[in-house]
């Protein structure tokens, strides 16, 4: 039994090793040392090319608690950034280098391991596959798979999110549910802002520091989907005519139509986490949670997600995955990895992690491990595959898409060590089984 697996990053290594620890041999193929993406600089696996912290390591925060689930089910990559981490608080963060070359250490001496470089153009034609070729996957590896998924596979190649947040931190005594002239349900919760509030909001709009412009990315990207703080640039009230127009939305307390609405809507069944409308950006994260903070009904907002705009290959998952991430028209070929809809180097590696082990058991015959969505690690999955997704973005793992608890507790930070509690103990009565 053998498995290929493309790509060395953060989701394919994990994948390559939790299949070699379950004794299936694996070729890993990576494009470095010959070839690199405009983002990587070293010739390692699992490169951190944007940020040396890993987020948050504490329980209260979903991240933390995902990553706490992959230390006890035996990820490569936790254990190796355990073994490199630098101080840094309540977060992960390691020695970039050092996390990589630890990693990169493992992978070549494990005996069930083989690595071929060089770029990888169309997937071998027998066998089992893991695509985990990134967000820069190569436009040669990207066409062959365009032709693979077929016309309807949207494989996007540019990724343009507007920030998300937990409806639980919008303030609804500075806002309201409704839809504009009343007309049919009240899907929208309306941020209003008065004159003088819109002013100091629109003059920090048009003068936040914008993020660093890759070589990779295309400028041009713009012009077809054009960043909130560019708009806001042509003029004091251009906004005012377009995703902040406050006509037809009478604020229920006053009677009238504010001076501009922010409206956000809901990006999630549940409701429990909403998206800001018209919101997309180009923005440093900071200036994001600086500057929209500004809106009178967001002044604690949770961003679960910040606006993103740059080149991010990634799959139209739900239509084309399973929760196990193997597409469904060709079980044998899976995919891990930010390409799969999942945003972060930890998620990233859960994916990987989860496409390991479940790969490893069809192949010896053994049924999968079906990881509720109760857990961290399930519940991105499941995320990732859900049909009923309408309009399928990337997203971090977050408490929004995990279920809530059956009672009530008081204090968010409360709430969410519950729910990292509950999932730890599903964890631990499932760890034996997927150790083995």
């Amino acid at each position: 039994m053998e498995v290929t697996v493309i790509g060395a990053g953060l989701a394919g290594s994990e994948c390559a090793w939790q299949l070699a620890q379950r004794g299936i041999d694996v070729i890993l193929r990576e494009m470095k040392p010959e070839k690199k993406t405009p983002a990587h600089t070293t010739d390692q696996f699992a490169e951190l090319c944007c940020s040396n912290s890993l987020r948050s390591d504490q329980l209260e925060n979903a991240v933390g608690l995902l990553k706490e689930e992959l230390r006890r089910m035996g990820s490569l990559i936790l254990s190796c950034a355990d073994a490199t981490r630098v101080e840094a608080g309540g977060a992960l963060a390691v020695d970039r280098h050092g996390f990589a070359a630890l990693v990169t250490e493992r992978i070549q001496n494990h005996p069930r391991i083989r690595v071929v470089p060089g770029e990888v153009t169309a997937l071998p034609e027998q066998g089992e596959v893991v695509v985990a070729s990134g967000p820069l996957t190569s436009d040669a590896l990207a066409q062959e798979l365009q032709k693979l998924l077929g016309a309807d596979s949207d494989l996007h190649f540019y990724d343009a999110a507007a920030p998300l947040v937990s409806a639980e931190s919008v303030d609804m005594d500075k806002a309201w549910f409704g839809s504009r002239y009343d007309r049919g349900t009240a899907d929208y919760v309306n941020c209003p802002m008065t004159e003088e509030e819109y002013d100091a909001f629109w003059q920090a709009l048009t003068t936040a520091q914008e993020a660093e412009v890759h070589g990779f990315e295309d400028k041009m990207v713009f012009e077809g989907c054009m960043p909130v703080e560019v708009m806001a640039r042509r003029g004091h009230d251009t906004l005012c005519y377009g995703p902040l127009k406050p006509r037809g939305l009478k604020d229920p307390r006053t009677g009238k139509e504010p001076y501009a609405v922010v409206q956000l809507r809901r990006d999630n069944a549940a409701g429990t986490v909403y998206n800001l409308v018209g919101f997309q950006t180009h923005l440093r994260f900071p200036e994001q949670r600086r500057v929209f903070s500004m809106i009178p009904a967001l002044h604690d907002a949770e961003f679960l997600r910040y606006g993103v705009m740059h080149r991010n290959t990634f799959l139209n998952s739900p239509r084309l995955l399973d929760r196990y991430y193997r597409l469904k028209s060709r079980p044998e070929i899976s995919f891990a990895g930010q390409m799969t809809g999942v945003e972060g180097y930890v998620e990233s590696a859960a994916s990987g992690f989860l496409v390991g082990v479940e790969t490893a058991r069809r192949l010896t015959g053994r049924p999968p491990i079906n990881f509720p969505q109760e857990t961290a690690v399930g519940a991105l999955a499941l995320y990732v595959s859900n049909p009923a997704a309408t309009a399928f973005q990337p997203m971090n793992i977050n408490f929004g898409i995990i279920p809530p608890l059956d009672h009530r507790v008081k204090g968010k930070r409360n709430k969410n060590a519950e729910l990292s509690q509950r999932s730890l103990a599903i964890i631990d009565a499932l760890k034996e089984e997927v150790l083995a």
